[in-house]
Protein backbone atom coordinates (compact mmCIF):
# COMPACT_ATOMS: atom_id res chain seq x y z
CA UNK A 1 0.00 0.00 0.00
CA UNK A 2 1.63 3.32 -0.57
CA UNK A 3 1.97 6.41 1.98
CA UNK A 4 -1.15 7.60 3.23
CA UNK A 5 -4.04 8.25 5.85
CA UNK A 6 -7.30 8.08 4.51
CA UNK A 7 -9.20 7.57 7.90
CA UNK A 8 -8.81 8.20 11.87
CA UNK A 9 -9.78 4.85 12.58
CA UNK A 10 -8.86 2.49 9.83
CA UNK A 11 -5.87 -0.06 10.09
CA UNK A 12 -2.89 1.56 11.37
CA UNK A 13 -0.13 0.07 9.25
CA UNK A 14 2.62 2.65 9.39
CA UNK A 15 3.35 5.28 12.04
CA UNK A 16 6.28 7.55 13.01
CA UNK A 17 7.35 8.00 17.08
CA UNK A 18 10.21 9.99 18.79
CA UNK A 19 11.55 8.62 21.96
CA UNK A 20 12.67 10.38 24.86
CA UNK A 21 16.42 11.23 24.69
CA UNK A 22 18.78 13.69 25.76
CA UNK A 23 16.47 16.34 24.90
CA UNK A 24 14.92 15.81 28.01
CA UNK A 25 18.22 15.01 30.14
CA UNK A 26 18.37 18.96 29.42
CA UNK A 27 14.69 19.92 31.08
CA UNK A 28 15.24 21.98 34.19
CA UNK A 29 12.59 23.51 36.44
CA UNK A 30 14.17 27.03 34.82
CA UNK A 31 13.65 26.05 31.40
CA UNK A 32 10.93 23.56 30.89
CA UNK A 33 8.23 26.48 30.58
CA UNK A 34 10.06 28.35 27.68
CA UNK A 35 10.63 24.02 26.18
CA UNK A 36 6.58 24.06 26.22
CA UNK A 37 7.00 21.65 29.66
CA UNK A 38 5.21 21.87 32.42
CA UNK A 39 7.29 19.82 34.50
CA UNK A 40 11.02 17.78 34.53
CA UNK A 41 10.28 14.02 33.65
CA UNK A 42 11.88 11.00 35.14
CA UNK A 43 13.88 10.33 31.39
CA UNK A 44 14.82 6.94 32.09
CA UNK A 45 10.69 5.66 33.43
CA UNK A 46 9.33 7.83 30.16
CA UNK A 47 11.87 5.44 28.32
CA UNK A 48 10.75 2.55 29.21
CA UNK A 49 6.81 4.25 28.82
CA UNK A 50 7.84 4.72 25.70
CA UNK A 51 8.95 1.31 24.55
CA UNK A 52 5.95 -0.04 26.07
CA UNK A 53 3.69 1.91 23.68
CA UNK A 54 5.56 0.93 20.38
CA UNK A 55 5.67 -2.86 21.60
CA UNK A 56 1.80 -2.28 21.98
CA UNK A 57 1.88 -1.56 18.30
CA UNK A 58 4.49 -3.65 17.29
CA UNK A 59 2.79 -6.44 18.66
CA UNK A 60 -0.40 -5.79 16.09
CA UNK A 61 1.88 -5.88 13.08
CA UNK A 62 2.32 -2.14 12.87
CA UNK A 63 5.16 -1.12 11.41
CA UNK A 64 6.96 1.73 13.93
CA UNK A 65 9.75 4.12 12.44
CA UNK A 66 11.74 5.74 15.02
CA UNK A 67 12.39 9.57 14.25
CA UNK A 68 16.12 9.03 15.57
CA UNK A 69 16.84 5.85 13.72
CA UNK A 70 15.60 8.00 10.39
CA UNK A 71 17.57 10.68 10.88
CA UNK A 72 20.74 8.95 11.60
CA UNK A 73 20.40 7.15 8.23
CA UNK A 74 19.92 10.59 6.74
CA UNK A 75 22.97 12.35 8.76
CA UNK A 76 24.91 9.07 6.81
CA UNK A 77 24.73 10.42 3.51
CA UNK A 78 27.01 12.93 3.06
CA UNK A 79 24.52 15.44 0.72
CA UNK A 80 21.98 15.15 3.02
CA UNK A 81 23.91 15.78 5.68
CA UNK A 82 24.93 19.35 4.47
CA UNK A 83 21.78 20.27 3.31
CA UNK A 84 20.46 20.12 7.10
CA UNK A 85 23.62 21.75 8.26
CA UNK A 86 23.51 24.98 5.50
CA UNK A 87 19.93 25.51 6.95
CA UNK A 88 20.71 24.79 10.48
CA UNK A 89 23.71 26.01 11.75
CA UNK A 90 23.54 29.81 10.15
CA UNK A 91 24.78 33.09 11.32
CA UNK A 92 21.04 34.46 12.33
CA UNK A 93 20.76 31.51 14.63
CA UNK A 94 24.55 30.86 16.14
CA UNK A 95 26.50 34.18 15.71
CA UNK A 96 29.33 35.32 13.25
CA UNK A 97 32.11 34.32 15.97
CA UNK A 98 31.31 30.49 15.98
CA UNK A 99 29.22 29.48 12.89
CA UNK A 100 31.99 28.14 11.01
CA UNK A 101 33.87 25.68 13.54
CA UNK A 102 30.49 24.82 14.74
CA UNK A 103 29.41 23.65 11.48
CA UNK A 104 32.82 22.09 11.30
CA UNK A 105 32.89 20.21 14.65
CA UNK A 106 29.17 18.54 13.58
CA UNK A 107 29.98 17.93 9.82
CA UNK A 108 32.67 15.51 11.14
CA UNK A 109 30.64 13.34 13.62
CA UNK A 110 29.05 10.37 13.35
CA UNK A 111 26.21 10.23 11.86
CA UNK A 112 24.10 9.18 14.95
CA UNK A 113 25.85 11.63 17.56
CA UNK A 114 25.12 14.21 15.25
CA UNK A 115 21.24 13.09 14.79
CA UNK A 116 21.42 12.94 18.41
CA UNK A 117 22.73 16.77 19.17
CA UNK A 118 20.39 17.78 16.19
CA UNK A 119 17.56 16.84 18.22
CA UNK A 120 19.17 16.76 22.22
CA UNK A 121 20.59 20.38 21.83
CA UNK A 122 24.47 21.29 22.51
CA UNK A 123 25.43 23.80 25.79
CA UNK A 124 28.42 25.82 25.38
CA UNK A 125 30.25 23.93 27.77
CA UNK A 126 30.00 21.15 25.57
CA UNK A 127 32.08 22.60 22.65
CA UNK A 128 35.57 21.78 21.54
CA UNK A 129 36.71 25.38 20.90
CA UNK A 130 36.34 28.74 21.83
CA UNK A 131 32.92 29.76 21.63
CA UNK A 132 33.57 33.32 20.29
CA UNK A 133 32.13 36.65 18.91
CA UNK A 134 29.34 38.06 20.77
CA UNK A 135 26.55 34.99 21.10
CA UNK A 136 29.97 33.04 22.34
CA UNK A 137 30.94 35.91 25.26
CA UNK A 138 27.23 36.29 26.00
CA UNK A 139 26.10 32.71 26.86
CA UNK A 140 27.25 30.66 30.02
CA UNK A 141 28.28 27.42 29.56
CA UNK A 142 25.00 25.96 30.39
CA UNK A 143 23.10 27.92 27.83
CA UNK A 144 22.23 26.32 24.50
CA UNK A 145 23.85 26.73 21.02
CA UNK A 146 21.45 24.66 19.66
CA UNK A 147 18.38 24.42 21.39
CA UNK A 148 17.31 20.57 22.77
CA UNK A 149 13.55 19.69 20.54
CA UNK A 150 12.13 18.11 23.47
CA UNK A 151 8.77 18.30 21.79
CA UNK A 152 9.75 15.96 18.65
CA UNK A 153 8.25 13.20 21.09
CA UNK A 154 4.77 14.78 20.38
CA UNK A 155 5.31 13.55 16.28
CA UNK A 156 1.77 14.26 15.43
CA UNK A 157 2.43 17.99 15.23
CA UNK A 158 5.79 19.19 13.01
CA UNK A 159 3.99 16.94 9.87
CA UNK A 160 0.76 15.22 8.68
CA UNK A 161 -0.23 13.12 6.15
CA UNK A 162 -3.21 14.38 4.59
CA UNK A 163 -4.88 11.29 2.05
CA UNK A 164 -2.21 10.56 -0.21
CA UNK A 165 -0.10 13.73 0.79
CA UNK A 166 1.98 15.26 4.08
CA UNK A 167 2.48 18.62 5.20
CA UNK A 168 5.21 20.23 7.03
CA UNK A 169 3.94 22.26 9.57
CA UNK A 170 4.76 25.98 10.27
CA UNK A 171 4.64 25.44 13.99
CA UNK A 172 3.90 28.52 16.25
CA UNK A 173 6.10 28.34 19.39
CA UNK A 174 9.77 29.34 18.49
CA UNK A 175 10.72 26.13 20.77
CA UNK A 176 9.29 24.04 18.01
CA UNK A 177 10.07 25.87 15.01
CA UNK A 178 12.91 23.74 14.16
CA UNK A 179 11.33 20.80 14.06
CA UNK A 180 10.35 21.03 10.64
CA UNK A 181 13.64 21.18 9.40
CA UNK A 182 14.18 17.91 10.67
CA UNK A 183 11.26 16.17 8.92
CA UNK A 184 11.88 18.06 5.80
CA UNK A 185 15.24 16.47 5.39
CA UNK A 186 13.69 12.69 6.33
CA UNK A 187 11.17 13.00 3.70
CA UNK A 188 13.43 14.43 1.44
CA UNK A 189 16.41 12.53 1.38
CA UNK A 190 15.71 8.82 3.45
CA UNK A 191 14.52 6.08 0.77
CA UNK A 192 11.38 4.97 3.22
CA UNK A 193 10.04 8.61 2.01
CA UNK A 194 12.21 10.51 -1.17
CA UNK A 195 9.45 10.50 -3.97
CA UNK A 196 7.03 8.42 -2.44
CA UNK A 197 4.16 11.19 -1.79
CA UNK A 198 3.05 14.79 -2.34
CA UNK A 199 4.51 17.47 -0.67
CA UNK A 200 1.00 19.25 -0.10
CA UNK A 201 2.97 22.38 1.70
CA UNK A 202 5.36 23.69 3.59
CA UNK A 203 8.05 21.76 2.25
CA UNK A 204 10.40 25.49 2.38
CA UNK A 205 10.47 26.07 5.91
CA UNK A 206 13.25 28.38 5.22
CA UNK A 207 9.99 30.47 3.90
CA UNK A 208 8.33 33.15 6.36
CA UNK A 209 5.13 32.02 6.56
CA UNK A 210 4.05 35.30 9.02
CA UNK A 211 1.10 34.32 10.94
CA UNK A 212 0.27 30.76 8.82
CA UNK A 213 0.96 28.53 11.64
CA UNK A 214 -0.13 24.85 11.45
CA UNK A 215 0.00 22.13 13.72
CA UNK A 216 -0.22 18.61 12.91
CA UNK A 217 -3.10 18.14 16.15
CA UNK A 218 -5.25 19.72 14.63
CA UNK A 219 -5.55 18.16 11.27
CA UNK A 220 -7.39 15.09 11.02
CA UNK A 221 -7.90 13.54 7.87
CA UNK A 222 -11.74 11.75 8.69
CA UNK A 223 -12.54 10.06 4.93
CA UNK A 224 -14.58 10.65 2.18
CA UNK A 225 -11.92 13.55 0.70
CA UNK A 226 -12.90 15.47 4.17
CA UNK A 227 -10.06 17.30 6.43
CA UNK A 228 -10.74 18.45 10.04
CA UNK A 229 -8.67 21.29 11.05
CA UNK A 230 -8.65 23.42 14.52
CA UNK A 231 -7.98 26.69 14.70
CA UNK A 232 -7.06 27.52 18.40
CA UNK A 233 -4.08 28.58 20.15
CA UNK A 234 -1.67 26.74 17.51
CA UNK A 235 -3.21 26.65 14.04
CA UNK A 236 -4.38 29.90 12.44
CA UNK A 237 -6.81 30.66 10.37
CA UNK A 238 -4.50 31.91 7.13
CA UNK A 239 -2.79 29.00 7.27
CA UNK A 240 -5.86 26.29 7.05
CA UNK A 241 -6.73 28.24 4.13
CA UNK A 242 -3.99 28.14 2.85
CA UNK A 243 -3.24 24.39 3.09
CA UNK A 244 -6.87 24.29 1.46
CA UNK A 245 -6.22 26.15 -1.34
CA UNK A 246 -3.30 23.79 -2.30
CA UNK A 247 -5.15 20.78 -1.41
CA UNK A 248 -8.24 21.73 -3.57
CA UNK A 249 -5.55 22.75 -6.19
CA UNK A 250 -3.82 19.16 -6.42
CA UNK A 251 -7.78 17.25 -5.80
CA UNK A 252 -5.78 16.10 -2.32
CA UNK A 253 -9.34 16.33 -0.51
CA UNK A 254 -12.67 17.70 -1.52
CA UNK A 255 -13.87 19.58 1.65
CA UNK A 256 -11.83 21.08 4.93
CA UNK A 257 -13.75 21.56 7.85
CA UNK A 258 -12.12 24.43 9.97
CA UNK A 259 -13.28 24.23 13.67
CA UNK A 260 -12.69 27.36 15.77
CA UNK A 261 -11.13 26.52 19.47
CA UNK A 262 -11.11 28.77 22.69
CA UNK A 263 -7.30 29.93 22.26
CA UNK A 264 -6.03 28.04 25.46
CA UNK A 265 -3.79 25.48 26.52
CA UNK A 266 -6.14 23.28 27.43
CA UNK A 267 -7.25 22.95 24.00
CA UNK A 268 -3.92 23.84 22.09
CA UNK A 269 -5.43 21.34 19.53
CA UNK A 270 -7.94 19.57 18.21
CA UNK A 271 -7.02 16.07 19.38
CA UNK A 272 -6.63 17.59 23.02
CA UNK A 273 -10.52 17.41 22.91
CA UNK A 274 -11.37 15.14 20.21
CA UNK A 275 -10.88 11.65 19.16
CA UNK A 276 -12.50 8.42 17.07
CA UNK A 277 -12.23 5.66 18.67
CA UNK A 278 -14.70 4.33 15.68
CA UNK A 279 -16.10 5.59 12.52
CA UNK A 280 -19.39 6.91 14.57
CA UNK A 281 -18.07 6.51 17.82
CA UNK A 282 -15.75 9.65 19.32
CA UNK A 283 -14.84 11.09 22.59
CA UNK A 284 -15.18 14.74 23.52
CA UNK A 285 -14.68 16.82 26.50
CA UNK A 286 -17.97 18.81 25.73
CA UNK A 287 -17.01 21.88 28.21
CA UNK A 288 -14.83 23.09 24.80
CA UNK A 289 -15.81 20.92 22.12
CA UNK A 290 -19.57 22.60 22.15
CA UNK A 291 -18.51 25.73 21.48
CA UNK A 292 -16.73 24.73 18.20
CA UNK A 293 -18.01 26.92 15.68
CA UNK A 294 -17.26 25.39 12.44
CA UNK A 295 -16.93 26.70 9.01
CA UNK A 296 -16.24 24.46 5.43
CA UNK A 297 -14.08 25.56 2.95
CA UNK A 298 -14.44 23.78 -1.06
CA UNK A 299 -13.10 24.68 -3.77
CA UNK A 300 -14.42 27.80 -5.82
CA UNK A 301 -15.69 28.14 -9.39
CA UNK A 302 -11.68 29.61 -10.59
CA UNK A 303 -8.95 27.81 -9.86
CA UNK A 304 -7.47 29.22 -6.78
CA UNK A 305 -10.64 30.58 -5.32
CA UNK A 306 -11.90 28.82 -1.92
CA UNK A 307 -15.79 28.49 -1.33
CA UNK A 308 -17.20 29.15 2.16
CA UNK A 309 -19.92 27.94 4.04
CA UNK A 310 -20.50 28.81 8.12
CA UNK A 311 -22.59 26.61 9.59
CA UNK A 312 -25.44 26.79 12.93
CA UNK A 313 -24.87 23.14 13.62
CA UNK A 314 -23.10 22.34 15.94
CA UNK A 315 -19.33 20.94 15.87
CA UNK A 316 -20.68 17.26 16.00
CA UNK A 317 -23.79 17.75 13.79
CA UNK A 318 -21.63 18.91 11.59
CA UNK A 319 -18.93 16.07 11.08
CA UNK A 320 -21.92 13.45 11.32
CA UNK A 321 -22.91 15.37 8.14
CA UNK A 322 -19.84 14.98 6.63
CA UNK A 323 -19.25 11.54 6.96
CA UNK A 324 -22.49 10.60 6.09
CA UNK A 325 -24.00 8.67 9.50
CA UNK A 326 -26.87 10.16 10.84
CA UNK A 327 -25.64 10.72 14.21
CA UNK A 328 -22.06 10.44 16.28
CA UNK A 329 -21.84 7.90 19.37
CA UNK A 330 -20.33 10.35 21.50
CA UNK A 331 -18.57 9.50 24.96
CA UNK A 332 -17.59 12.19 27.07
CA UNK A 333 -14.46 12.56 29.26
CA UNK A 334 -15.37 10.28 32.41
CA UNK A 335 -15.67 11.16 35.75
CA UNK A 336 -17.41 14.10 37.72
CA UNK A 337 -17.14 17.46 37.01
CA UNK A 338 -13.14 17.87 38.81
CA UNK A 339 -12.34 13.73 37.51
CA UNK A 340 -13.53 15.32 34.12
CA UNK A 341 -11.31 18.22 34.06
CA UNK A 342 -8.53 16.54 35.54
CA UNK A 343 -8.33 13.52 32.47
CA UNK A 344 -9.01 15.75 29.71
CA UNK A 345 -6.04 17.91 30.81
CA UNK A 346 -3.91 14.11 31.30
CA UNK A 347 -4.87 13.77 27.48
CA UNK A 348 -8.21 11.34 28.63
CA UNK A 349 -9.37 12.15 24.94
CA UNK A 350 -6.52 12.07 23.16
CA UNK A 351 -6.63 8.58 21.98
CA UNK A 352 -4.48 6.32 18.79
CA UNK A 353 -6.85 4.29 16.82
CA UNK A 354 -5.33 1.48 15.93
CA UNK A 355 -8.12 -0.15 14.03
CA UNK A 356 -11.62 0.13 14.38
CA UNK A 357 -12.51 0.30 17.91
CA UNK A 358 -8.92 -0.31 19.63
CA UNK A 359 -7.49 2.26 20.91
CA UNK A 360 -4.05 3.20 22.83
CA UNK A 361 -5.16 5.46 25.89
CA UNK A 362 -2.74 6.67 29.02
CA UNK A 363 -3.56 4.28 32.04
CA UNK A 364 -4.18 7.13 34.84
CA UNK A 365 -7.37 8.23 32.58
CA UNK A 366 -9.54 5.49 34.74
CA UNK A 367 -13.25 7.06 34.49
CA UNK A 368 -12.98 7.89 30.87
CA UNK A 369 -10.99 4.32 29.45
CA UNK A 370 -13.90 2.48 31.55
CA UNK A 371 -16.51 4.19 29.62
CA UNK A 372 -14.37 3.40 26.05
CA UNK A 373 -14.62 0.13 27.67
CA UNK A 374 -18.31 0.05 28.32
CA UNK A 375 -18.90 1.13 25.11
CA UNK A 376 -17.39 -2.04 23.37
CA UNK A 377 -13.95 0.01 22.69
CA UNK A 378 -10.75 -2.39 22.87
CA UNK A 379 -8.73 0.11 24.88
CA UNK A 380 -5.19 -0.30 25.69
CA UNK A 381 -3.40 1.33 28.44
CA UNK A 382 0.42 3.04 28.38
CA UNK A 383 1.76 4.16 31.47
CA UNK A 384 1.32 8.28 30.85
CA UNK A 385 2.34 9.21 34.36
CA UNK A 386 6.03 10.54 32.11
CA UNK A 387 4.97 11.04 29.18
CA UNK A 388 1.91 13.52 29.83
CA UNK A 389 4.10 15.90 31.01
CA UNK A 390 4.30 17.73 27.73
CA UNK A 391 0.67 18.27 27.63
CA UNK A 392 0.35 14.80 25.00
CA UNK A 393 -1.29 11.28 24.67
CA UNK A 394 -1.18 8.98 21.94
CA UNK A 395 -2.33 10.70 19.60
CA UNK A 396 0.08 12.87 20.11
CA UNK A 397 3.23 10.80 20.27
CA UNK A 398 2.26 9.05 16.92
CA UNK A 399 2.45 10.37 13.24
CA UNK A 400 0.41 7.66 11.29
CA UNK A 401 2.22 6.96 7.61
CA UNK A 402 0.02 4.43 6.01
CA UNK A 403 -3.60 3.91 7.42
CA UNK A 404 -6.62 2.29 5.71
CA UNK A 405 -9.67 3.98 4.15
CA UNK A 406 -12.92 2.94 6.01
CA UNK A 407 -16.30 1.82 4.42
CA UNK A 408 -18.78 4.05 5.72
Amino acid sequence: MALGVHSEVGKLRTVMVCRPGLAHRRLTPANCGALLFDDVIWVDRAIEDHAYFTTAMRERAIEVLEFGDLLTDVCADRVARDWILDRRIVEEEVGTGMSRELRTWLAEMRPARLAELLVGGVAKAELPFDARGLFGGYLEDSDFVIQPLVNLIFQRDPSAWIYDGVVLSPMFWPARKKEGLLLDAIYHFHPRFSGAANMWWGGDLQQHYGAETLEGGDVMSIGQGVVLMGMGERSSPQAVTQLARRLFAANGARRVIACQLAKMRTSMHLDTIFSFLDIDLVSIYPEIADRIRCTSLYPGDVPGEVRYERHEQTFLQVVAGALGVHTLRVLTTGGDTYAAEREQWDDGNNVLALDRGVVLAYDRNTYTNQKMRDAGVNVIEVPGGELGRGRGGTHCLSCPVERDPVEL
